[in-house]
C-alpha cells in the first residue's frame, strides 16, 4: 500500500473476548488471554505496514465495574506485558506508551512497571503501542483542563492546540483510523478529543479472531476513502 493513502495512527477498540470465550466454551479469563496474544501479534502486523502508531483500548475507567476476578487477572496480563514480554517488544523494535490514569486505581506496582517499560523502549523503533490503560475520553479531558487551571493559563488564552498540549497524548498524531471489533457500534469514549476527523471501521469479528487478512481488508478501506476534515 502506498504511504500516501496508508494511516498514521490506529486506534483498535478491542472488544469481544468475553464472547469468544463463551462461543468456544473455554472460561472467560482464556478469551482476554487470547486477546493479549493478538495484541502482540498487531503491534508486527503493523509495524511491517509502516504504521507509525497503534492505540489499543485495553481498560476503560468503566471496566473496573466488571468482576473482581475478572479485573485481577487484567492487571495481571498488564504486568505480563510490561514486565516479562516486555523484552519481546524492543526486539520486534515497539515503543510502548501507556495513556490513563496513572495514580487513581491502578495498583502501584503496576504503575512502577509502566514507568520502567515506557523508560526501556524510549529508544525503541518505528512503532510507538500506546496501551489506553483505565483511560476514558472524558476522564482525559478533564484532567486536561485541571492541568491548564493549574498551570495559571488565562482562560481567554486556552485554544484546542492548548488543550491538546495537555492531554494523554500530548505529541502524538489524531488517529486517522479507528477500528472497533465485536460488531459493537460506538466508541465508548475512546480517544474522545482527538477522534473528531478519524475514519470509524466496525467490523463483528470477535477480537481473539482479528487476522492479519482482516487488517489488510480494513487498511483497504481506508485507502478508498475521501477524508475532507470538513470541506469539500
Amino acid at each position: 500500500m502506498e504511504s500516501k493513502t496508508l494511516p498514521v495512527h490506529v486506534g483498535f477498540i478491542i472488544d469481544g473476548n468475553g464472547r469468544w470465550a463463551k462461543a468456544h466454551h473455554v472460561p472467560q479469563l482464556e478469551g482476554h488471554r487470547r486477546g493479549y496474544e493478538k495484541v502482540k501479534d498487531l503491534a508486527r502486523w503493523c509495524k511491517r505496514r509502516g504504521i507509525k502508531v497503534v492505540t489499543v483500548y485495553a481498560f476503560s475507567t468503566e471496566n473496573w465495574r466488571r468482576p473482581a476476578a475478572e479485573v485481577s487477572y487484567l492487571m495481571d496480563l498488564n504486568r505480563l506485558a510490561l514486565g516479562r514480554d516486555l523484552p519481546e517488544l524492543q526486539r520486534e523494535g515497539v515503543r510502548l506508551r501507556v495513556i490513563g490514569r496513572r495514580n487513581a486505581k491502578l495498583p502501584p506496582d503496576l504503575v512502577s512497571l509502566i514507568t520502567a517499560a515506557e523508560a526501556h523502549t524510549a529508544d525503541a523503533g518505528d512503532l510507538l503501542l500506546q496501551i489506553a490503560l483505565d483511560y476514558g475520553g472524558r476522564a482525559e479531558i478533564v484532567a486536561a483542563v485541571q492541568e491548564i487551571i493549574r498551570a495559571g493559563i488565562p482562560a481567554d488564552q486556552v485554544t484546542e492546540e492548548t488543550v491538546a498540549a495537555h492531554l494523554w497524548t500530548s505529541g502524538v498524531p489524531d488517529p486517522d483510523l479507528i477500528v472497533r471489533t465485536s460488531g459493537e457500534l460506538r466508541t465508548s469514549g475512546f480517544l474522545t478529543f482527538q477522534a473528531v476527523y478519524s475514519e470509524l471501521y466496525f467490523t463483528p469479528t470477535l477480537w481473539p479472531d482479528f487476522s492479519e487478512a482482516e487488517l489488510d481488508q480494513i487498511l483497504a478501506a481506508y485507502a478508498e476513502r475521501q477524508r475532507r476534515f470538513g470541506g469539500r
